[in-house]
């Protein structure tokens, strides 16, 4: 049966996969599994990350199979993988180098009294939208954006799949960004600095 579903478009794989068919998610595996991996290999330079990161996108993509709305299965693949990338980069960034750029900038004299005061309001009003999380939503997102864990330690701590880690970081992400949207074009300087250290 499976040599039948092979020669199936991505849509319709994608299609069967929704009905919960997971001979078609199998499919779908084998046929881009080695070009996502090889793409974040690329990156990464580092085979082991690059094989967690790239079971992570397909076990993102089964878990959201009846959300997800794929009109190309290739481009959703790779976008996933983008979105994995950047995450994995951002998180890579430990707190002394973040600290250390902002004394840096503060030595500059970069930052006026007012600009100051607009980072440490935008600083409170980051903290109080996290705060404002649902329960288990909050202490996903902190526990790997203020303690560094990989999806897969919070996984293991919290007794969730790794695809629910991942979901409730976006959620919490897209939450925060939209309630503080309106601060971030009050200074360039501090949206780049603050988005940084928090997603």
């Amino acid at each position: 049966m499976k040599s039948t579903y092979s020669s199936y478009t991505d849509i319709e794989l994608v299609g069967l996969m929704e009905e919960e068919d997971n001979t078609a998610f199998t499919v779908i595996y084998d046929r881009y599994f080695g070009p996502i991996y090889a793409f974040v290999r690329k990156m990464l330079q580092d085979g082991e990350q690059a094989e967690d990161i790239t079971q992570e996108i397909f076990l993102a993509l089964y878990e959201s199979r009846h959300a997800a709305r794929i009109v190309s299965l290739r481009s959703y693949l790779y976008q996933s993988a983008r979105y994995a990338l950047i995450d994995h980069f951002r998180r890579q960034k430990t707190r002394y180098d973040y600290v250390a750029g902002l004394k840096e900038y503060a030595e500059k004299g970069v930052w006026s009294t007012d600009e100051a005061i607009i980072q440490r309001d935008l600083e409170r009003q980051i903290e109080k939208e996290i705060r404002n999380l649902p329960t288990r939503m909050r202490t996903v997102f902190e526990l790997s954006r203020k303690h560094y864990m990989t999806n897969k330690e919070i996984a293991a701590s919290l007794e969730l799949s790794e695809g629910t880690v991942r979901q409730q970081i976006h959620n919490a992400i897209v939450r925060i960004r939209a309630h503080i949207s309106c601060l971030f074009w009050l200074s360039l300087i501090q949206t780049i600095y603050w988005v940084n250290r928090f997603f």
